[in-house]
């Protein structure tokens, strides 16, 4: 079955740098979108960042946008979130996500397109 498996979470100053793995089982990582996504405490879960299975291309929310950077290794079967510039309001559950690539269509931002999710990794960030 398709495993989703997030690490590098941990606790950072404002202002450092994390970066995010999500190693993937059981699909052929090549032919998939994958995803970003955070929950804060007490908030709905948000997208942030998605690249796409062929051309690699890319998805980022504003918040996001210029801070952090998602990029993927098939050979690892790996997709990462590098995150700079952290702020107090990047605390959160961090999961990846995964939905096979479609012909045409760039990266989706919509969570209810992933079927495949991690457990996720917590990050918290202070101030």
């Amino acid at each position: 079955q398709v495993q989703l498996v997030e690490s590098g979470g941990g606790l950072v100053q404002a202002g450092g740098s994390l970066r995010l793995s999500c190693a993937a089982s059981g699909l052929t990582f090549s032919n998939y979108d994958m995803g970003w996504f955070r929950q804060a405490p007490g908030k709905e879960r948000e997208f942030v960042a998605a690249i796409r299975w062929g051309d690699l291309g890319t998805l980022y929310a504003n918040s996001v946008k210029g801070r952090f950077t998602i990029s993927r290794d098939n050979t690892k079967n790996t997709v990462y979130l590098q995150m700079h510039s952290l702020k107090p309001e990047d605390t959160a559950v961090y999961d990846c996500a995964a939905q096979m690539g479609r012909i045409g269509q760039a990266p989706s931002g919509n969570q209810n397109e992933y079927p495949y999710w991690g457990q996720g990794t917590q990050v918290t960030v202070s101030s």
